[in-house]
């Protein structure tokens, strides 16, 4: 079920990117139109940002088709890391462009030209700036419905797309009224800054990805699913971690169980948690589950009301928070 689920979700990522990289050629070459028409350095680099959409893209893809290979023995948790490299690849594009357009900017200042047409490169830029929104907010949006990292960071370069489009407007209007061409340069100098913020973000998503940092939001749901579904042979849960491989998760934490119940109790008791976790997350999530046996220690925060072989009274029940659930050791009143 978990694999049919995948490749569903793999069908519609790859549909999702084609279709960006369709209209993201349409768009850049309407923008290189405008450029040509207008001799804008702000067009020109709004249009070579938009290359830039297309080469992610197109990497986007194939990032995409290979993360839907299945495990296999050389990859044992799957292909999914792979979309943290799209992402990365397209940060380190962006970031490249940002610094490009700030030296052509510069070297604007000391030779400057004429620029025409304007207000056909206005519609133009707008039109564009229009399409790149709703597209990069749809593309946002079905990113975090299919949890897909490289989705998400295309989405957000076409929203930052639109932003550095209405910059434009904004900049050509004033060229438009003033007759000053060097606000061009300055135009050009604010969107080079800008495009190096995302490329920034999208760097550091990228590394935080490949390099398991924790994503403590998704670790919070976890923490509140156990909350929901607590048994009282759980008597403690600890070390729990969280690693990311593309849409999948895969969770490790040690579980605290009676140390006089048979295995099959305790199987079922790991299988239960695994359920309904994987229930809440839509079967995305592999488990690696270590049971301990409890200790004399564990018996004040024990829930665990007919224990026969108890050996302190329970005084205590523990609030499971993210702090006290991602440390590695078995919790005890002090």
């Amino acid at each position: 079920m978990m694999l049919k689920r995948q490749q569903l979700e793999f069908r519609k990522k790859i549909k999702v990117i084609s279709q960006v990289l369709i209209i993201g050629l349409l768009l850049t070459g309407l923008k290189f139109f405008a450029y040509f028409l207008t001799k804008s350095n702000a067009i020109l680099i709004d249009a070579l940002e938009s290359i830039i959409n297309i080469v992610a893209a197109g990497f986007g893809l194939y990032t995409l088709l290979y993360a839907s290979k299945p495990k296999d023995e050389n990859h044992p948790y799957g292909h999914g890391k792979m979309e943290f490299f799209a992402v990365g690849f397209e940060g380190a594009l962006v970031f490249l462009t940002g610094c490009g357009m700030i030296y052509k900017a510069i070297a604007a200042f000391n030779a400057p030209h004429q620029i025409n047409q304007l207000s056909i490169g206005i519609y133009i830029t707008a039109f564009t700036g229009i399409i790149n929104f709703f597209m990069g907010r749809t593309i946002v949006r079905m990113g975090k419905q299919l949890h897909s990292s490289t989705l998400i960071a295309d989405g957000q370069h076409l929203i930052a797309d639109t932003v550095s489009s209405v910059v434009l407007l904004i900049g050509l209007f004033f060229i438009i009224i003033t007759g000053e061409n060097k606000i061009d340069s300055i135009l050009t100098i604010a969107l080079g800054i800008y495009i190096l913020f995302v490329g920034y973000k999208l760097l550091r998503n990228s590394m935080a990805g490949l390099m398991d940092e924790t994503d403590f939001d998704t670790v919070l749901e976890i923490v509140n699913v156990l909350n929901a579904e607590r048994q009282p042979r759980w008597i403690d849960i600890h070390n729990l971690r969280v690693v990311k491989y593309g849409s999948s998760l895969h969770v490790d934490l040690h579980m605290t169980q009676p140390w006089y119940e048979n295995l099959q109790n305790s199987h079922h008791d790991i299988k239960f948690l695994e359920s309904a976790v994987n229930k809440h997350f839509e079967n995305r999530v592999e488990f690696f589950i270590h049971s301990d046996p409890c200790q004399p220690s564990s018996c004040q925060i024990c829930t665990i009301k007919d224990c026969t072989v108890r050996k302190h009274a329970f005084s205590q029940k523990l609030d499971w928070d993210l702090p006290l659930l991602m440390k590695n050791k078995p919790h005890q009143l002090n």
